[in-house]
């Protein structure tokens, strides 16, 4: 087991990658990451918040959506899904012509886009994906309909390079409690055995002053503890959302993952303490995604 040293020095961002055209010229070209997941019309979360973390890590971001939510930072109030023929289309879109460095899956609600996802990506086996199990708003409202469960363990999780759960959906997917640090080193390997490559469990629902996270790598047989200083705000609408988007952000511009857990981790610590005194809504309002250019 590895320590990793607090968060929150590293630095988040590189400009666009070059390579040469064939008479010696310089092209430039984007680190390319693509979010598949729900539009948020808050803008705490999902496919907004997905973005705008890209955007500021310096990537270039693409977005498949799968469903339209009306939210607010007060909670869920409606979710309308999107036809499987559109996510489709818009996977084939995106994928065929512009391609990506790296995917991040968010919201996918039904077994029909799980399922049309999964196949999607399934052609492009080297293409490091990153899925956030997203199952509920943080109000309590579901994001992920019951019989879609089984379809996301044994479609989507054998694809990812990394599965990013939270303890609430640690604990649906093992169909167990998770109540110390022991029992999440524990549950890392367990939810191994799904078959992604990795696993990074976050302990943001504990309530201790580091907030700690459990990244197992499976080839290597190895954990590591990244933690950093726990944030006390109300303003924590879209953390899951922005730490998995932050870890695609950095695969897609090359980076371990190791490093890009670490970087993510960072960004995200660095994003909740810039925004944690500000005022917009009467809820849980949204991070600063943008704190490093405003």
């Amino acid at each position: 087991m590895i320590i990793c040293p607090e968060a929150g020095n590293s630095k988040v961002g590189t400009g666009p990658a070059t390579r040469p055209y064939p008479n010696g010229g310089m092209n430039q070209h984007y680190h390319r990451v693509l979010t598949i997941a729900g539009s948020d019309s808050s803008g705490g979360a999902g496919i907004q918040a997905d973005l705008k973390t890209i955007s500021a890590l310096g990537c270039y971001g693409m977005s498949v959506i799968t469903a339209v939510t009306a939210q607010n930072t007060e909670g869920l109030k409606s979710v309308h899904a999107i036809p499987g023929d559109m996510v489709q289309a818009q996977l084939a879109a995106v994928l065929d012509d512009m391609g990506a460095d790296a995917v991040k899956i968010g919201m996918l609600l039904s077994p029909e886009t799980i399922r049309i996802t999964a196949t999607a990506l399934a052609h492009h086996p080297t293409l490091p994906i990153v899925l956030d199990p997203v199952m509920t708003a943080q109000s309590g409202g579901k994001l992920l309909l019951e019989d879609a469960l089984e379809e996301l363990k044994t479609r989507l999780m054998p694809l990812a390079h990394v599965v990013t759960p939270n303890l609430p959906e640690a604990e649906r997917l093992l169909n167990r409690p998770i109540r110390t640090q022991t029992d999440m080193q524990q549950a890392t390997r367990e939810l191994a055995r799904f078959g992604s490559r990795n696993i990074l469990l976050k302990g943001g629902h504990f309530e201790d002053n580091q907030s700690s996270d459990w990244l197992y790598m499976v080839k290597e047989d190895r954990l590591v503890r990244f933690s950093a200083e726990r944030i006390r705000t109300r303003n924590d609408h879209g953390t899951g959302c922005t730490l998995s988007a932050a870890v695609a952000a950095f695969l897609a511009k090359g980076d371990s993952m190791e490093a890009a857990v670490a970087g993510a981790k960072t960004f995200l610590t660095n994003a909740m303490k810039a925004g944690k005194d500000y005022q917009i809504g009467r809820g849980r309002g949204p991070l600063h995604h943008f704190h490093e250019n405003w």
